[in-house]
């Protein structure tokens, strides 16, 4: 589960850098390297944890996908802190430069 959320969030921040005019100032290919970073990472684990448990690692218990659940997205929160946090230190707008110079 959480190789899918990871996966959709990646989607998402691309298809967002793809459509977006002002994709450079929001630091939006920042925002996709993350997720996608996240889906290899989430990938490797899957074929690891899959050449250990075999066909049992599709037969998980409610409590197991609902770890898997809370971690995909807490995966994505941090990420979104993350470029959030890139994004103040960047400051592709002036905005915090100016309220500084006040």
């Amino acid at each position: 589960m959480t190789l899918l959320i990871s996966f959709f969030a990646a989607l998402t921040a691309t298809t967002a850098w793809y459509i977006s005019e002002s994709r450079d100032k929001l630091k939006l290919g920042m925002l996709s390297l993350i997720f996608w970073g996240s889906s290899l990472m989430w990938t490797a684990d899957f074929i690891f944890e899959y050449a250990e448990l075999k066909a049992e690692y599709f037969n998980q218990s409610f409590h197991e996908i609902l770890n898997d659940t809370l971690l995909g997205f807490s995966v994505v929160s941090i990420g979104i802190f993350a470029w959030l946090v890139i994004l103040l230190i960047k400051d592709p707008k002036g905005v915090i430069r100016k309220k500084l110079k006040k």
